[in-house]
């Protein structure tokens, strides 16, 4: 399975694939992460199911998800995981992979669309995830996606300041005046 799993063409090609796409994307990331240190399982299981919720493909995020920690709990037996159960949704928990944890509480805030329970995550595993860093920009397209959490645009200060001074640009926009309804002129009569 090595040889068909070159990392970046797979994500590249079945992120936005077929209906099989999220189980081969998920294999792929676990055989890489078993390459990798055991503590690193969440940064595979994300290139798995970031891809898909980006394109709003929830489902497949999903898919991949269990079809990621199926594996880590089949290969890793010695791995302690805490097995919690709702009327509407199962979860693993793992206390050594935070992260991994994170994960599988967004894809249920997704569900539930709950921007406070979105927050509220993210206020949690603040440490993990300054400490990954490379998921800032997921997460802040993800808030604004299914949360309706605006993602911060920063401006450059002395271009909003030249473009305030020059009439374009910068600093917050302004009303444009409404033009006044001409009416076309007549038409010419041409008898």
């Amino acid at each position: 399975m090595q040889a068909e799993c070159e990392p970046y063409e797979a994500e590249r090609h079945l992120a936005l694939g077929t209906k099989d796409s999220p189980e081969q994307l998920a294999r792929c990331e676990y055989d890489w992460y078993t390459q990798d240190e055991p503590n690193t399982a969440a940064l595979y299981a994300a290139r798995a199911i970031f891809p898909y919720l980006l394109v709003g493909n929830i489902r497949s995020a999903n898919k991949a998800h269990l079809i990621f920690t199926s594996r880590l709990n089949s290969s890793n037996k010695s791995l302690s995981v805490q097995e919690v159960s709702s009327k509407s949704s199962d979860m693993r928990v793992y206390p050594v992979l935070p992260l991994l944890n994170f994960l599988g509480l967004l894809l249920l805030a997704i569900q539930r669309g709950s921007s406070d329970l979105y927050k509220q995550l993210a206020k949690h595993y603040t440490p993990p995830l300054k400490e990954v860093g490379t998921w800032d920009d997921a997460l802040a397209q993800i808030g604004e996606m299914y949360f309706g959490i605006r993602i911060p645009r920063q401006g450059n200060p002395l271009f909003d300041m030249m473009g305030s001074m020059m009439g374009f640009g910068g600093g917050s926009p302004k009303p444009k005046p409404k033009k006044a309804e001409v009416p076309p002129p007549p038409a010419a009569d041409l008898d």
